[in-house]
């Protein structure tokens, strides 16, 4: 698999040192190196996880509200797993894409998205199917979004590991080809631009 084919995804560390441990987490970010792919067979990717003894974490039915901004993409993750305000900034563009984005946890996200909405507006809503597994540093997403299809990411992050980006990406780049996935199968949108794009 070519390295030009794998989104990098950077994030760069936000630093409060007067914050306890707790919140210093919820507002950080960190690097990852991850691919989106069409997801052929989630059987053969499960089967493999498990058996690689992965740690299942478990299904989240996840809800992702995109606000209207104007700069960047705001979206609020809504599940039964994982709740967060996320604001990234990334371009379009085939190849590798540089993201930078901030990470918040959420308690009350349904008086958060009413505000936004209020304030804001609503550009899309993303909902999905999400398993969610986890082989030491790096995350796997099995989803099935309406509308759009299956589909499996793969996230080779720094947050449990000291790791270089050349470091995921060699971990990404060994799942990648564990799962065989195809270079015609790999995505360069996001869920929202693809859902935006179908309904136009």
């Amino acid at each position: 698999m070519k390295a030009t084919n794998l989104f990098y995804l950077s994030h760069d560390v936000c630093h409060f040192s007067n914050l306890p441990v707790q919140k210093l987490r919820s507002y950080m970010s960190f690097l990852n190196v991850e691919i989106k792919a069409k997801c052929n067979d989630a059987s053969f990717i499960r089967h493999y996880l498990l058996s690689a003894g992965g740690d299942f974490k478990g299904i989240d039915e996840q809800t992702d509200t995109y606000f209207n901004v104007s700069n960047g993409r705001l979206k609020l993750r809504e599940g039964n797993i994982e709740n967060n305000l996320i604001y990234y900034e990334r371009t379009n563009q085939a190849g590798p894409k540089s993201s930078h984005f901030q990470l918040v946890k959420i308690e009350d996200a349904r008086g958060l998205k009413e505000a936004l909405t209020k304030s804001i507006g609503i550009k899309v809503v993303v909902k999905k199917r999400r398993e969610i597994y986890y082989i030491n540093n790096v995350k796997f997403h099995i989803d099935e979004v309406p509308v759009l299809g299956s589909f499996v990411e793969i996230e080779a992050g720094n947050v449990k590991a000291d790791l270089s980006q050349e470091q995921l990406k060699e971990q990404c780049d060994f799942y990648v080809n564990e799962f065989r996935i195809e270079e015609d199968d790999l995505i360069e949108m996001s869920y929202s631009d693809m859902l935006i794009a179908e309904i136009k």
